[in-house]
């Protein structure tokens, strides 16, 4: 009696240390994919084409700077073309764990608009782009599970902690094992139904790196989407902290222009 007592806590006290095991995997896991998706190199640039289904585009140049000891980073994007967006420039100021400040200049009206804290899962663009999917997602924002361990990726399912913020009850990304770059996230809606996909359609490896340059959202609910194409990529690059200014939101560096 009392060694079956004793094998039954055993049993209780394995699964209890299996399951937070697979919780603080699922946090590595996401954290690796997080590291894949936004931090190669120090810094970085590249030249993106964006194509809607229904026949628009835009063509942006982006450059993002990391900020030294920690996972703070800096975003910049100038957009070339068309002539409704030319001259357009946006800047993000990552703070993970924080509110990102996030600013964007119209020149047609030559304002600098801050952009308010919830409005960062609203259109990007007036594409299927979200102003969040520019520097990513927290890593605290959410509950990680890994649901399931396939031969090349892990799949992860992510609960919103805070709910009432954002417009999906939950998604699941499929994250390669060997690069950790997530090839797939599928959200569901407030009643569980899937309504939005992004896709990493092509990936290569650049000065070491593997690096998305052809990423696919779906907006499923309306039957539209957008992709992205990014060209002339470099990482390493050596980008002053200066470009990364509210001054120069409206003088754009010959870093963008050229």
């Amino acid at each position: 009696m009392r060694r079956s007592v004793m094998t039954a806590v055993m049993m209780a006290v394995s699964v209890v240390a299996a399951a937070q095991a697979a919780e603080l995997m699922a946090d590595e896991i996401v954290a690796k994919a997080n590291d894949a998706s936004y931090y190669a190199g120090d810094d970085g640039r590249a030249t993106v084409s964006m194509s809607l289904s229904d026949g628009r585009s835009r063509d942006f140049v982006i450059l993002r700077k990391d900020v030294p000891g920690g996972l703070d980073q800096k975003f910049y994007v100038y957009f070339k073309a068309p002539a409704d967006v030319r001259k357009m420039s946006y800047l993000v100021h990552k703070r993970p764990g924080k509110d990102d400040d996030r600013w964007l200049f119209l020149p047609a009206l030559n304002l600098v608009k801050r952009i308010a804290p919830g409005d960062k899962r609203t259109s990007f663009v007036g594409s299927d782009f979200l102003y969040e999917d520019v520097s990513g997602r927290g890593l605290n924002e959410d509950t990680h599970e890994l649901v399931e361990t396939t031969e090349t990726q892990y799949v992860v399912n992510n609960v919103p902690k805070d709910p009432g913020s954002v417009e999906f009850a939950s998604y699941t990304v499929w994250i390669d094992k060997d690069t950790f770059l997530p090839r797939k996230a599928e959200y569901l809606d407030k009643n569980g139904k899937l309504y939005r996909r992004v896709s990493s359609e092509k990936i290569q490896t650049l000065q070491g790196y593997p690096t998305p340059t052809e990423q696919k959202v779906e907006d499923v609910a309306r039957g539209t989407s957008t992709t992205i194409t990014f060209s002339e990529i470099k990482y390493d690059i050596g980008l002053n902290d200066r470009i990364f200014t509210e001054r120069f939101l409206r003088r754009p560096p010959r870093e963008v222009t050229q």
